[in-house]
């Protein structure tokens, strides 16, 4: 260890009466399994653990029913009773050294009290931050007192429940102390409403009697953003964003800095290609506060890592991304297999799940989630069951992914792939504008495939059924991927455009090679409603095509709502001069000339055009599938395939991060029972009857 030259991310640090054995720290992150899920929760936060992070966090935990986050699946630290769920957590973590933290959370007028229908409540009253015509009530003095108590309580419990490290938290939106400390929202006239000493004064209330409970024997960390990239609007870190963390300087035992809001904080690579790109905001910090500072923004890469505790800008590597795509980052460090890190691509697939309240998922790593359900673990699989071999057909996402995985397990697999290069729609996707942080994906997994020495690839091999009976291989996995359709059929509509055929037709997979041929003006029809039309116009607006924008949705790419972009996808393509057409269908093209029919009165406008990009619905290739089942069924002679599996967008066209899990899945499963397989889709964590 003395040789690595990451040895410095290693050394212990001191969090007021407790010490972290490295400089690794899991900040906290949403992961939507909450209180409703907490076996699940556990063994997530326990593979963090085992892959070699200092502190494991957990997300965002209510402190009383006036806070309630429902339907988000947050903690829960109501009361007593929640201590059990919650050590689950804290056990699993301590098992394998690390510490357990948790961030304390009211969150004001962010809060939706749906499940405990209580008047929301913030410094000032004003409309609930979310979509529901109502509002939150201003906070008397009586409600400030019982939220102080609130909290103290629930830092008790907090310790009873085993944990660390326990949160004053001042970030994000989306807590009281935050709401308090900012201007635009405290207008109120007391001892806790103007000046910034007096805006401040619950924050240092909490920190100070957070400290006088539970600071024996645990750290109390203050989680603040110290900017919201509003400019003069709001926070800045130059000007009162400093100013808090003079005042406060020594009273947290940590101080975590990042951002506000969340939008900000977990910017996708798409917006935010650079990693570290929040260390202009926040390296000021150390030079005002002698206690360790821990910051955050999609860290990866260990030589910028050590940079940042050279040059004193930060005492610990916050993660909560990075740690989501590879809960063995810090491990892979310190026995210097950096190339096997699992890069975050800054998808942010992580926060689409938290959005929809359902158990977190990543893109690069399938395994994220389903460690209690399934039992999985990223880098530990299933040996093989017996020497069968395995032939894979595609090298997109699904077929690296099942490739790579039945290689780990020990069998012999064949890769073929059509194309001269590995990695399917992949390739295509990160060449577009904003996303080449994407191709990861491939290239981490081609770079361990090509490591392995039970894996043979063939490039430009288009396989029909009769050179897979010549392999003599019986199980087969195609992953032959999707092709996207050109009439116009989708989501909003099930016939085809009339007269589509009178223009030229891109499919979003053409874009890059025919973007010589594409005649402006182009439209874009988005009926996916997904990512990839507006990523299209953005790239195709940048190479000086003028691009009108056409779609059902009534914002640009809804989709990108839950990935937190929505935004400034739409900023984006204003700003490139794109035109938008919201709420609109292609009803049919005429000598050059779109009708766009309104989705509500019907009402028809038109829109010359040249060339439309569709972006509507895929149609998975399974022709080669449909051949080997078929010869399969009849029993034709040399009939070899006897296992047959689609995996990937072959079996039903999603996102690549579906395509990833596929793919794993199909190689876990493989050999399995069909008992087995059916238990793991059965398993859940069912609500105790008693009270």
């Amino acid at each position: 260890m003395s040789n690595n030259p990451y040895s410095k991310l290693f050394e212990p640090v001191k969090i007021g009466p407790v010490v972290t054995k490295n400089r690794f720290y899991q900040v906290p992150h949403c992961c939507g399994m909450g209180h409703l899920r907490p076996k699940a929760h556990a063994a997530m936060r326990e593979t963090k653990a085992k892959g070699g992070w200092g502190v494991v966090s957990t997300e965002e935990a209510e402190i009383h029913p006036s806070s309630d986050l429902a339907p988000y699946v947050e903690q829960r630290i109501w009361d007593k009773r929640d201590i059990p769920a919650l050590r689950l957590m804290t056990e699993a973590v301590h098992k394998h050294g690390a510490l357990a933290a948790i961030e304390l959370t009211h969150s004001g007028h962010n809060s939706t009290n749906l499940f405990s229908r209580i008047p929301a409540m913030s410094p000032n009253a004003q409309p609930v931050n979310f979509l529901y015509p109502k509002q939150s009530r201003r906070m008397s003095k009586k409600d400030i007192s019982n939220f102080r108590a609130w909290h103290k309580r629930a830092a008790l419990n907090a310790k009873e429940a085993g944990f660390d490290i326990v949160y004053v938290y001042a970030g994000h939106g989306m807590s009281v102390a935050q709401q308090f400390i900012l201007p635009d929202m405290n207008n109120r006239t007391d001892e806790y409403g103007g000046s910034l000493e007096n805006r401040l004064r619950l924050t240092r209330e909490l920190l100070e009697e957070t400290q006088e409970a539970i600071g024996d024997s645990c750290g109390v960390a203050f989680r603040f953003a110290v900017d919201e990239l509003k400019g003069k609007d709001g926070m800045q870190f130059k000007e009162e964003g400093r100013a808090v963390v003079e005042l406060l300087s020594e009273h947290p035992d940590l101080w975590d800095v990042n951002v506000s809001d969340w939008s900000n904080d977990s910017q996708t690579s798409r917006f935010e290609p650079n990693e570290g790109y929040q260390m202009p905001y926040v390296e000021f910090v150390k030079s005002l506060t002698t206690k360790p500072v821990v910051g955050v923004g999609r860290l990866t890469s260990p030589d910028l890592m050590v940079k940042l505790i050279d040059r004193g800008a930060l005492d610990l590597i916050g993660a909560a991304r990075p740690s989501i795509a590879d809960p063995y980052l810090p491990n892979k460090i310190k026995t210097e297999n950096t190339d096997q890190i699992k890069e975050c691509i800054g998808c942010n697939i992580c926060v689409s799940s938290d959005n929809f309240s359902v158990p977190i998922r990543c893109t690069q790593n399938p395994t994220m989630g389903e460690e209690w359900r399934r039992g999985w673990d990223p880098e530990h699989i299933k040996p093989k069951l017996s020497d069968q071999q395995a032939l894979v057909v595609g090298s997109g996402p699904a077929g690296l992914e099942c490739s790579l995985q039945l290689a780990r397990r020990g069998y012999q697999v064949t890769l073929a792939e059509s194309k001269s290069q590995l990695g399917g729609r992949v390739l295509f996707e990160s060449g577009l504008k904003g996303l080449a942080a994407w191709k990861r994906v491939v290239d981490n997994r081609v770079h361990e495939i090509l490591q392995k020495n039970n894996i043979e690839i063939y490039k430009e091999s288009k396989l029909t059924s009769a050179h897979i009976n010549e392999l003599e291989i019986k199980n087969i996995f195609i992953a032959t991927g999707s092709k996207w359709r050109k009439d116009g059929v989708g989501r909003s509509r099930r016939s085809p455009i009339k007269g589509i055929e009178s223009v030229k037709v891109f499919t979003p997979e053409e874009i890059i090679q025919e973007e010589q041929n594409i005649k402006d003006p182009v439209i874009i029809y988005d009926d996916e409603q997904g990512y990839l039309a507006g990523v299209l116009a953005d790239h195709l607006s940048s190479k000086g095509i003028d691009v009108t924008f056409v779609t059902p949705a009534s914002v640009v790419s809804p989709w990108t709502e839950s990935t937190l972009e929505q935004k400034r996808v739409q900023k984006s393509l204003i700003s490139a001069g794109v035109k938008i057409v919201c709420n609109s269908l292609i009803e049919k093209i005429e000598n050059q000339t779109a009708h766009l029919e309104c989705v509500f009165t019907g009402a028809i406008t038109e829109l010359s055009c040249k060339s439309v990009v569709m972006v509507t619905e895929r149609i998975a290739n399974t022709s080669l599938y449909d051949q080997l089942n078929e010869q399969k069924v009849s029993n034709k002679p040399h009939s070899i395939a006897q296992n047959i599996r689609l995996i990937g967008d072959a079996e039903a066209p999603g996102l690549i991060a579906d395509a990833v899990f596929s793919g794993h899945l199909a190689a876990q499963d493989f050999e399995a029972t069909e008992t087995d397989i059916e238990k793991a889709l059965f398993m859940r964590e069912m609500p105790s009857l008693n009270d």
